[in-house]
């Protein structure tokens, strides 16, 4: 087979990479909050939330361990949907649920950012002139951040899914992972926690 026929048979394998990069990127700034460090925290996070970190609250501080982790865990995801392996038919299914169902999550949570934000921004809803350039980080900053993030395990997860022997379990693991990250974040903004 020639490179260029080897080249085109092969999947993409650039959002899995893009999704692991962004993962092992945004555990970054969780591990060194965790850690002591508050540099970029107070530009660029709620104040309720750096005044958590620099009192170095136990339950904070164990909140910052886990979602390290999670991202971590966020990068491995993509590293493992961009490079096919021999793996089992259940191994495939949690691939899928988890990919979409963190695309998901990351599309909503990002669009969330935004949107407040532009509704601060345009003065549709008020907020305390002391969160005025706090409510830009995340508009402008943690909500496009957390779209790509969320766009690149959704097109990894695609991507996976064409690779995939028995498409149609996967197909329904993925899309459980996406509705159930649906559900969770729609009700995490009905209870006043989104």
């Amino acid at each position: 087979m020639s490179e260029r026929a080897e080249a085109v048979s092969r999947p993409p394998v650039r959002p899995g990479r893009a999704a692991a990069v962004w993962g092992f990127a945004f555990a970054v700034p969780s591990f060194a909050w965790a850690m002591g460090s508050l540099v970029g925290a107070s530009s660029t996070l709620a104040p309720a939330l750096v005044e958590l970190a620099r009192d170095r609250d136990p339950g904070f501080i164990a909140l910052l361990w886990v979602t390290a982790v999670l991202k971590v865990v966020g990068g491995l995801l993509g590293l493992a949907l961009a490079h096919p392996r021999a793996r089992g038919r259940g191994v495939e299914r949690l691939l899928q649920l988890m990919g979409w169902g963190a695309g998901v999550l990351l599309v909503w949570h990002g669009v969330e950012f935004i949107g407040h934000g532009l509704l601060v921004e345009t003065h549709v809803i008020g907020v305390d002139p002391d969160l005025r350039s706090v409510s830009r980080w995340y508009t402008y900053l943690w909500g496009p951040w957390f779209v790509a993030g969320g766009v690149a395990f959704i097109l990894a997860a695609r991507i996976h899914l064409n690779r995939v022997a028995d498409r149609r379990d996967a197909r329904t693991a993925g899309v459980v992972g996406g509705f159930g990250a649906l559900v969770l974040s729609a009700t995490a903004l009905i209870a006043g926690m989104g």
